[in-house]
């Protein structure tokens, strides 16, 4: 049992790292809301798929919060790191319910749909509540709708061409 818990504690850390260099390497500046679009999303959505609610939202969510913090959007790392732990977390639960139930590609892509409408409106209330943008804050929903959707195909397709590999299956088959 202490092997398997490792092994998902250093998955996880894998993920978180992936996570972090797929946000901050591969970022694109929105002028308009003085922000970034990247493809962070697409590993979080993979770390949820493959390693379960609890250690994806981990990984997920800190991750992308080490990014903003090292991109030096400071204000937005703490909203980050739970935006993205929730992601997780949701993208994980329902494709964890689905999975035996329905095709996986239909449990990944409804996983992923629910996550990436968590970042949308999770950025828009934290912008309009918690950093004083108000209404204003609605600039950044397109922005981030087209970073869910990268995100989600992305998302997808890997995790459809992993899903065949042994030791990623039997991965997906302990959670």
């Amino acid at each position: 049992m202490q092997h398997v818990k490792l092994q998902k504690l250093v998955l996880a850390a894998l993920f978180a790292a992936l996570t972090y260099v797929a946000t901050n390497i591969i970022h694109i500046p929105t002028p308009v809301t003085n922000g970034y679009v990247n493809l962070g999303d697409c590993m979080v959505l993979l770390g949820a798929f493959l390693l379960g609610p609890v250690y994806g939202a981990a990984a997920g969510g800190i991750g992308s919060m080490l990014a903003d913090a090292l991109l030096l959007y400071m204000s937005y790392a703490p909203g980050t790191l739970i935006i993205k732990g929730l992601m997780g977390l949701a993208a994980a639960l329902i494709f964890k319910a689905l999975k035996d139930k329905a095709n996986p590609i239909v449990a990944t892509i409804v996983g992923g749909i629910a996550a990436e409408c968590i970042m949308v409106f999770g950025y828009f209330a934290y912008e309009s509540t918690l950093l004083g943008y108000g209404i204003a804050a609605a600039a950044s929903i397109p922005s981030n709708a087209f970073q869910g959707v990268i995100g989600l195909v992305l998302g997808v397709a890997l995790y459809q061409a992993l899903a065949h590999i042994p030791a990623v299956k039997r991965s997906i088959q302990a959670f």
